[in-house]
């Protein structure tokens, strides 16, 4: 994780995250900051499953379409999905669907700005920058029962 003086901007996923089921039992971060271990602290009471909402301040760099669509990310409430379309709807941009997901593949704050609550249109998982695997236990965390059930907002 990274952060400027008080505002997380960077999460990053490394190659042994993607490679361990078990990645959600660590956060590692930069430096001890503030702003950086208040963020691992709500990311563990995420993974534990304690903790539905963020309350970090966020600076994630960006276009202005890549920033209206992880805002848009921000909205998704916990537990719930969209897909793609939904999303490219949602920003009053039937076309940009693509776009959309090229948007989504370059935010900078994964988990914190929940880019994995974003399906396809047929209800399977696609894309994710800290690939699938990842993706699908997010979506465990969020909703046990089923980590394909799209339930939109």
């Amino acid at each position: 994780m990274y952060s400027n003086q008080n505002s997380l901007i960077r999460i990053a996923f490394t190659s042994k995250t993607k490679e361990t089921v078990g990645y959600s039992r660590r956060v590692l971060i930069q430096k001890k900051t503030p702003i950086l271990l208040k963020a691992a602290g709500q990311l563990q009471e995420y993974f534990a499953g304690t903790r539905h909402h963020f309350n970090i301040r966020l600076n994630p760099p960006g276009t202005p379409f890549q920033k209206k669509a992880w805002q848009t990310l921000s909205k998704i409430p916990y537990g719930k999905t969209i897909s793609y379309k939904e999303q490219a709807l949602k920003m009053k941009n039937k076309r940009a669907v693509r776009a959309v997901g090229s948007a989504n593949g370059r935010n900078p704050i994964p988990i914190i700005i929940p880019c994995h609550r974003v399906i396809a249109s047929n209800g399977s998982l696609a894309g994710y920058s800290g690939g699938l695997k990842i993706k699908s236990a997010l979506l465990r965390i969020e909703h046990p029962s089923s980590s394909k059930k799209t339930q939109t907002f």
